[in-house]
């Protein structure tokens, strides 16, 4: 895929995962969250292995393969989707906006350390609009940020493993399809997150009776859509383009997310709102690369005439 197909396949996902968080509520009012989410990753995992093998993509794992699949299912679905449950449901929403926009510039750090891939001066600038932009998104409508308490603790480490989860995923595709990669984390991961339900949540399976039919309907599309297919997408993009590179599109789901909690859950939106999607558009834009390619190309054009 040429690089601006995979700057709007990535647009495309932020939307969905944006989204999901909507989906992600409704969810979480019906069932206990960590056994639901289990059950929703493992369904994901199925559906990308099943369409891997319908394209004949499926292969057996050397051992330094397999080491990153276990690594990074204990880090990208695991680490990840338990400290920000835990968290979020310890610290407020303002705090939690704010230290998961810290996503890129923190995958942005560990690219720096364990790739060696330096980002360019107009990367920079990207990451720092989108910064900003996400504190515009988040705070509009808050008067102050919450007290720092162990739930933000949670949220960062969330952050931390995922932002390194990516980096394993960049290293991981010399050899293995990212997308094969996904499908293995997601199965594995999700096992380690049903045995640990079973003590977190004792009654967790209990609640999985009773909930009305569209509900499960909400769940089949967000494990599908949101998890699956996202996933699959998000972390081949990885591969093609770089985890700094990729996830600075994180920034924009954190704007869909309130859209959309304004559309299906009645939540207000501010005029600030528009503000930071511009910023954190305007990041997308320096912070992926495209800025850079856009550029060049016009560089090549003037030296051709």
């Amino acid at each position: 895929m040429k690089n601006y197909q995979i700057y709007l396949v990535l647009t495309g996902v932020m939307l969905i995962w944006g989204l999901n968080v909507s989906v992600l509520k409704i969810l979480v009012e019906h069932f206990m969250p960590v056994t639901i989410t289990a059950l929703r990753i493992f369904t994901a995992g199925v559906c990308v292995l099943l369409i891997l093998a319908i394209s004949q993509k499926i292969r057996k794992p050397s051992s330094q393969e397999l080491g990153y699949i276990i690594v990074g299912g204990l880090l990208n679905v695991v680490a990840h989707h338990l400290f920000l449950a835990t968290g979020l449901a310890r610290t407020t929403a303002t705090n939690g906006g704010l230290i998961l926009g810290l996503g890129p510039l923190i995958t942005a750090c560990f690219a720096l350390i364990f790739l060696k891939r330096f980002p360019t001066r107009l990367q920079l600038i990207g990451f720092v609009l989108g910064g900003i932009g996400i504190s515009f998104t988040v705070l509009a409508g808050n008067k102050e940020i919450g007290d720092i308490n162990l739930g933000d603790f949670y949220v960062f480490l969330s952050i931390l493993a995922q932002g390194m989860s990516f980096i394993l995923i960049k290293k991981a595709s010399t050899t293995l399809d990212p997308r094969l990669l996904t499908g293995y984390m997601l199965i594995i991961g999700s096992f380690i997150l049903f045995l640990l339900s079973i003590v977190i949540e004792p009654d967790g399976l209990k609640t999985l009776g009773g909930a009305p039919a569209y509900v499960w309907g909400v769940f089949f599309a967000s494990a599908i859509l949101a998890t699956a297919l996202g996933h699959y997408i998000y972390n081949y993009a990885i591969g093609q383009t770089g985890p700094a590179e990729a996830a600075i599109f994180l920034n924009l789901s954190t704007f869909f997310a309130l859209l959309g909690s304004a559309v299906f859950l009645g939540e207000q939106f501010y005029p600030s709102h528009f503000a930071g999607l511009i910023l954190i558009v305007s990041g997308v834009v320096f912070g992926s690369g495209a800025m850079e390619d856009l550029i060049r190309k016009r560089r090549r054009r003037i030296k051709v005439s």
